[in-house]
């Protein structure tokens, strides 16, 4: 798992996201968000997550919060 800190959400579209180790921002769709709502996501907030290779490039996927 990656710790990374939410850097941008698109709340109308449900969609964000995550920077990486390295330096990068990743994509992430609300739909891989596991035990928090994407409505109480904050940006700035710490979370660890695994990267994916989805259609367009990397997407973080399995995304919780980095507290518990």
């Amino acid at each position: 798992m990656t710790t990374g800190v939410v850097r941008r959400l698109v709340g109308g579209h449900g969609y964000g996201f995550v920077s990486s180790n390295a330096g990068r921002d990743i994509f992430f769709h609300h739909s891989q968000l596991e035990g928090i709502k994407f409505q109480s996501l904050k940006e700035g907030q710490s979370v660890v997550y695994k990267v994916g290779l989805g259609e367009k490039g990397f997407v973080a996927k399995d995304i919780k919060p980095a507290d518990g």
